[in-house]
Formats: structure tokens, C-alpha cells, sequence
């Protein structure tokens, strides 16, 4: 081939070409291989969990780090279904996200629970992107276990502040409601008492509890604000005071409740006791006043005793020991641990039945360590409660000596005690002994009797018999006539314990002749004065001087029919002696359904709505009243609520139900008549304007129907049907107030009482009123 040859130089070009498609291939695979090391490389270190799956539901591979999170190898995990792994709560989320997957959406921060090897879960956090063509999913996931549990942890400490927050202001709300409203009706009694005719002596005495409900109710105050406490802002008095003294005081303020449940209350103070001690009287009542009122609250029947004794004397400080015993249910030993914890009850059922907040033993817990002792509990279930406390006091500067105890001589004095109760047997023997008398006890009527004779035959008779009223067998009415008849008994002197101060009681002292009577607990100070006063009776009758006080002026209020809402007896009571008075008629309903049923078929000019009801609360029930007048076009009824809740939110809960205002218990007199002479009288001029102008279409034959009525009560009357004239009567009481004429609902209710006498007069006077009214009405009203 000669060098001209063309064929050569271009096969030595396409050679060359050639070489360089190799070169360049060669390059291309060898980078392909370094960027398949690499991503081998990320693909095996990464310390997220890498995957791949299939559209069928298995892995079709997974890097290292899944073994490390789980500790499953690859082939255990591909193996299976990967849902096998899910845990059984997130697996239907899992499959719904699958589906989802399936459809080509891309999956981001999923979260759910895997399974591993040694049974336990582990969170993951996923993202996927699905390639639908090729059914596979790439995949990645990160163990975020830890990241979980610290948010768990979170939520369940923000869980528990709300919870602490919701307690305390419900407690707060609860105790405010448990103690204003029994405040409502003392300090309701006390002004309404004060008010009477009282001798200089009785005048006394309401001062003293008027005085003590006032500062029961300031005190209330300073509980309330428990974050005082929390807050360790509570210091302590230093001050004189006589311990006895105190201890009546706290006895005599929660007697009431003691004898209202027949319980007897009694406190026994050891001789060893100082009369004064220096330290804080106010939060030692505190202490006492809420352990003696549980014990009385948790106790059916029995006793309740409070008892002191002296403890362990230093220089400047003297210790003593309280106790308060009762025979109620008892707590459950293993909850004795728990039941000074802040807002706990031994159980939920307890809150429900017995009331309460639950934070007063919490409470006395720390004001007992603030005074220098501690609290605690002994208790058997069903069989009652022991609690105990010691407080560090100093010494007063000056001893408290005991007036009436001075110039009480009972020395060589034969006295009989009796009691079937043996603490108040012992309680008076100890007092009456201290004082120089000679004491013989007997347990029953008929044990004291027989010893009474036999004293006298044998020429040493007792010259003072102290008999306790309610006794099983023969009580101390009984045993005190067999005294006043035995000709040999008559001239003892004879003192009355009662653990009720009821006016029948009183009463049957006076006819039977008993020199004087003597309230439980009893209290030194006025046992030594009664027995004074009662022997001094022996000798001679003394003259009460009535002193008159002018009483305080009151609102003069129109006469009005009220419908009275309220669950306490004690508050219906106090309300129905404040308004009765007024002329005002008062119906009463013991909770919300029965004041609602009430108001449908009755006739009144203002509610008096209790918010905290049984059954149906106050708010359920106005509005429920509400609702029914808008549905009868007739006005609206003035609604005062009364609640024990001082709190803003209750008052815009209440406004929001239809309350017209806001009354705050304890309920006085003046501020219950003045609310109701304002809205009372507001309503009742707005009723006297005129004919409810939407109504004036229906009232001609509304009012014809009644002037029938008239003439059908009179011919009823001829032939003897009362149930024809009662429906007649029922049916103008329940409707003429809804026509705007209360003055026809006034007929019907009076017609229904004569047919219950019945009184025929009545009626027939009834039903020419009814007549001449309609007439009236027509003709003013131009109808």
C-alpha cells in the first residue's frame, strides 16, 4: 500500500476514537463504582435507620442501623411483614399511611412503635418517597424514644400543675360554700334573736355568739387564701390566753352541730393543765375547731371528747397534748399515711356524703409544726378515729384565776351525778370535786333513784342532784318528777344537763319546778354559775328583769309571694322568719326540679334561687324557668340567686343562667330585704304599667272564659261537685299570672284551699269576686 493509500489515516482515526470511548467508559466506571462505594459506605454508617420496601409489605433491604436500634438482623427483618414489627395500637395508622404511600404521596415525620428484640417499643420518626412504577418505597426512619419520653414526662407535669390549679381554686370555691353557708343561718338566728325580748342575762349570750360568728366568718377569710400558706407566710401571736377558756369557746361553737346529730361532746381539761399559756390563740381554735368538727361531721352516733393533758415542761416553754376521740367510721390503715396530704379524703365517696374540701387536716398539719409539735392519727375502720397534736406554749406572765370557781364553796357538799354517759360523769365529778363536794355517780334513772332514797332513810342526804335529760329506761324528766313527789327528795337542788337547747326542754324545767339547766358540753366557768344560781333558787325565786333594746330598723317590705329554692332546712328556716314578718307568703323547694315544677303551675312575684342543689342546681333550674316564660309570652320573674360561692365567676355563671342578682351567704336580713324591695318592687311596677300588649288579641276570650267560670262554680256548688270547682280553680291559679293577671291566679288558689276545708261561703264570696274582677278589668282596659 503506497503512502497515498487514503484507507489508512482514517482507520488510525477511528482507533484512536475507539480509545478514547474506552477511556472515557472507563472513567464513568470507575466513578460509578467510587459513587456506589459511597453510597454503600452512607448507606452502611448512617445512624438512621435506612430501607427499602416493597409495595407488598416487606423489606427489601435495611441498613446496619437497624439491627443496632431493634437488635433484629436484616434477614430476621425482611423475613416477615414489616407490620408484624408495628405496635398493635399504630398499626391500622400505619396501613392507612401505606395507602397513602400507594397512591404516590410522600410520607413525612410519621410517627409509630417498633418492636425489638427484647419485647419492648421504640419510636420512629419516618419519611418516604414512593417510585409507583418500580412498587418500591425508599425509606428512612430515626429512633426518637427518648425525645417521646421527654415529652411524656412534660405532659404529665403540666397535667399535674392544672390539676393543682383546678384543686385549689375548687377548694377554694368548696370551702368558701361549706362554711358560708352554715354562717348564713347563725349570724341570720343571732340577728333575728338580738331583736327580741331578752333577758340582761340572754342578751349576753347572743353578743357572744353574734361576736364569735363574726370572727368565725373574718377567720373564713384567712383560710381561704391557703397560698398564704403555701407560701410560708403565716407567723404565730404571742400573747396570754386561758386555754380553758378557749377550749369552751370551741365546744360551744360546734355543739349546735353535736346536738343536732344526738352526739354527746364533751372536753376534759387534766388538772395538770396551766389555766394560761402565751402563744397564738387564734390558730390553736383553728387546729381544734377542725379537728373536733370532722370527728362530729364522720360520727352517726356516739361521742366525740376533746382531752388535754400537760407534756414534757422546759424553762421557758410548756408542751401540751390534744386529743380528739370519736366512735364514727374511722379510716382504712392504709390510707392513715395519706390523710394530711393537701387536698385528699380517705375516699371520693366521703367528699359526696359528708362534704368538705379536703385540705383542713392539711392545714392543721402545718400550723401544728409552726407551733412546735407534730399531728398524727390512730384509727380502726368502722370502730373511729383518734387524732392527736402536741404545740410548744410559753409561759403567761400572769395566771388566769377562775372567778366563778372562787367563790363557789361546795365543800362537804353530798352531790349525785347522772349520766349514762361515764366521760361527762367523770368531767363533772372532777369539776364538782375540785370545788370541795362529795361525789357519788350513778348511770341510769333508776340506779340514781334508788340511791337517793336510800341516802335519805339513812339520814345523809345528797343536797345536790345533777341529772343528764336524755337517758335510755327513765330520762331525767322522769327521775326529776319521782324527786318532786318524794316528800323526803323535794328540797334538794336539782340542775338539768341537756345536750339540746330546745324550747320544750326549758319548758318542762320550769313546770316540774328544776332550779336551773345546764347545756352540754359543759363548761367550768358555767357550771360553777348555774349550780350558784340554781341553789340560790332553793331559797328563793329570782325576778328576770326583761331589758328592751330598741331593735335595729328594718327595710319595710310590700307583702310578696316568694318561691323559695334552698336545700337547707336551717336556711329556709332563717328566710321564712325574716320575710313571714313582712307578710310575705313563702313556698319552699328543696332543689331545683321541684322549684321548677312549682313555678309552672304556681303564682309568685320573686324567686330566691340557692345555687348548690341536689338533683337540679340553681343554674339548671333558672333557666329552665326562663326558658318556660319565653315559651308562655309571660314577663319575667325577678330571680335572686344565693350562693355561698364568693367568687366572680359564679356571679357571671349565675347572670348567664337568667339570675336577675347576686346575693353572697351569710345572708343578713337588711341586704335580703333590700334586694328584694328593689327587684321585687321594680317588677311589680313594670307589671302595673298596663296589659302585655302582645297578649291583647287572645285576653277577650280569655277573660270570657272566666266570667263562665264564675257561674260554673256557683252551679258545681248546687250539686255537691267539688272536683269540679277544684278544676276550675287549679286551672285560674295556673294561668291568670301567664295572662298578666295574678290577681285571678290569687281566686284560683284561694278556691282551691275552700274546696279543701270545704267552705261554701268561701266560694260563692270567690266566685263574685272573680265576676266583678273580669268586669273590672274589661272596662278599664277597654277589652
Amino acid at each position: 500500500m503506497s503512502s497515498s493509500d487514503p484507507v489508512g489515516p482514517r482507520r488510525d482515526a477511528e482507533v484512536d476514537k475507539l480509545r478514547g470511548i474506552l477511556k472515557a467508559l472507563e472513567r464513568e466506571l470507575s466513578e460509578r463504582k467510587q459513587a456506589q462505594e459511597v453510597l454503600e459506605r452512607f448507606f452502611a454508617t448512617s445512624v438512621d435507620l435506612l430501607c427499602l420496601a416493597s409495595f407488598d409489605g416487606y423489606f427489601t433491604r435495611v441498613n446496619p442501623a437497624w439491627e443496632r436500634t431493634l437488635g433484629f438482623t436484616a434477614e430476621e427483618l425482611c423475613r416477615r411483614p414489616f407490620i408484624h414489627f408495628v405496635h398493635p395500637d399504630d398499626r391500622q395508622a400505619t396501613i392507612s399511611e401505606m395507602d397513602k404511600i400507594a397512591q404516590g404521596v410522600i410520607t413525612i415525620s410519621f410517627e409509630n412503635r417498633y418492636l425489638c428484640k427484647d419485647g419492648s417499643y421504640k419510636w420512629l420518626l419516618w419519611n418516604a418517597t414512593p417510585f409507583v412504577e418500580q412498587h418500591v418505597v425508599y425509606a428512612d426512619a430515626r429512633d426518637i424514644t427518648e425525645r417521646k419520653k421527654a415529652e411524656e414526662s412534660i405532659r404529665k407535669l403540666k397535667e399535674a400543675a392544672e390539676a393543682a390549679n383546678r384543686s385549689k381554686s375548687e377548694f377554694l370555691a368548696q370551702m368558701s360554700h361549706e362554711i358560708r353557708t352554715p354562717m348564713n343561718a347563725i349570724l341570720g338566728m343571732a340577728d333575728l334573736l338580738w331583736e327580741t325580748a331578752l333577758s340582761t342575762e340572754q342578751r349576753q349570750y347572743v353578743r357572744i355568739f353574734r361576736r364569735a360568728g363574726m370572727n368565725l366568718l373574718n377567720l373564713l377569710n384567712d383560710i381561704l387564701d391557703f397560698s398564704k400558706i403555701e407560701a410560708g407566710h403565716v407567723e404565730l401571736e404571742e400573747i396570754d390566753f386561758d386555754i380553758r377558756e378557749l377550749l369552751d369557746r370551741v365546744c360551744e361553737l360546734l355543739a349546735v352541730r353535736a346536738h343536732e346529730k344526738r352526739l354527746e361532746l364533751a372536753c376534759r381539761v387534766m388538772t395538770e393543765v396551766p389555766a394560761a399559756v402565751r402563744g397564738d390563740p387564734t390558730r390553736l381554735r383553728q387546729v381544734l375547731t377542725n379537728l373536733v368538727g370532722n370527728a362530729i361531721k364522720f360520727t352517726e352516733s356516739g361521742e366525740v371528747i376533746l382531752r388535754v393533758e400537760s407534756g414534757p415542761a422546759e424553762d421557758e416553754t410548756q408542751t401540751l397534748r390534744f386529743s380528739v376521740s370519736d366512735t364514727g367510721i374511722g379510716i382504712p390503715e392504709e390510707k392513715l399515711a395519706s390523710v394530711f396530704e393537701s387536698f385528699t379524703q380517705v375516699d371520693a365517696s366521703t367528699t359526696r356524703r359528708y362534704g368538705g374540701s379536703g385540705l383542713g387536716l392539711a392545714i392543721s398539719k402545718y400550723l401544728v409544726e409552726l407551733m412546735g409539735g407534730r399531728i398524727w392519727v390512730e384509727s380502726q375502720e368502722g370502730a373511729g378515729s383518734t387524732f392527736f397534736f402536741t404545740a410548744k406554749f410559753g409561759k403567761a406572765a400572769k395566771p388566769v384565776v377562775e372567778a366563778d370557781a372562787q367563790v363557789l364553796e361546795l365543800k362537804g357538799m353530798r352531790t349525785l351525778v347522772v349520766d349514762d354517759n361515764s366521760t361527762n360523769r367523770l368531767i363533772v365529778a372532777e369539776a364538782l370535786t375540785s370545788w370541795g363536794a362529795v361525789i357519788t355517780t350513778a348511770e341510769s334513772g333508776g340506779q340514781a333513784l334508788t340511791e337517793l332514797v336510800r341516802a335519805s332513810r339513812s339520814g345523809e342526804p345528797y343536797g345536790l342532784v345533777l341529772l343528764d335529760c336524755r337517758m335510755p329506761e327513765m330520762d331525767g324528766f322522769e327521775l326529776a318528777k319521782h324527786i318532786q313527789s318524794h316528800p323526803n327528795l323535794a328540797a334538794m337542788t336539782v340542775l338539768m344537763l341537756t345536750s339540746e337547747d330546745r324550747g320544750g326542754d326549758v319548758a318542762r324545767c320550769k313546770a316540774l319546778g328544776i332550779d336551773a339547766y345546764l347545756i352540754k358540753p359543759i363548761q367550768r366557768s358555767e357550771l360553777a354559775r348555774t349550780i350558784r344560781f340554781a341553789m340560790a333558787r332553793t331559797q328563793a325565786t329570782a325576778e328576770v328583769q326583761k331589758v328592751q333594746e330598741a331593735p335595729h330598723p328594718i327595710v319595710q317590705l310590700r307583702p310578696m309571694r316568694v318561691l323559695l329554692a334552698e336545700d337547707s332546712e336551717d336556711n329556709v328556716f332563717l328566710i321564712e322568719a325574716y320575710l313571714r314578718p313582712m307578710g310575705c307568703l313563702v313556698e319552699s323547694a328543696e332543689n331545683g326540679e321541684i322549684a321548677v315544677q312549682k313555678f309552672r303551675s304556681g303564682t309568685y312575684d320573686l324567686v330566691l334561687m340557692d345555687l348548690q342543689m341536689p338533683v337540679m342546681d340553681g343554674f339548671a333550674a333558672t333557666e329552665r324557668i326562663r326558658r318556660w316564660e319565653r315559651e308562655h309570652n309571660v314577663r319575667r320573674i325577678p330571680i335572686l340567686a344565693l350562693s355561698a360561692y364568693a367568687t366572680q365567676s359564679e356571679m357571671e355563671k349565675s347572670r348567664e343562667a337568667g339570675c336577675t342578682a347576686y346575693l353572697i351567704k351569710p345572708l343578713r336580713r337588711k341586704t335580703l330585704l333590700e334586694a328584694m324591695e328593689k327587684y321585687g318592687n321594680a317588677a311589680r311596677d313594670s307589671e302595673d304599667t298596663g296589659l302585655d300588649e302582645r297578649l291583647r288579641p287572645i285576653l277577650p276570650a280569655y277573660l270570657e272564659a272566666r266570667a263562665r267560670d264564675a257561674g260554673d262554680m256557683l252551679a258545681a256548688l248546687e250539686r255537691g261537685d267539688y272536683e269540679r270547682i277544684r278544676t276550675i280553680g287549679h286551672k285560674m291559679h295556673g294561668s291568670g299570672a301567664g295572662y298578666g293577671f295574678t290577681r285571678i291566679s290569687e281566686i284560683g288558689a284561694r278556691v282551691e284551699a275552700a274546696v279543701d276545708a270545704p267552705d261554701e261561703n268561701a266560694i260563692r264570696q270567690l266566685a263574685a269576686e272573680l265576676r266583678e274582677y273580669v268586669a273590672e278589668v274589661v272596662s278599664q282596659a277597654g277589652i
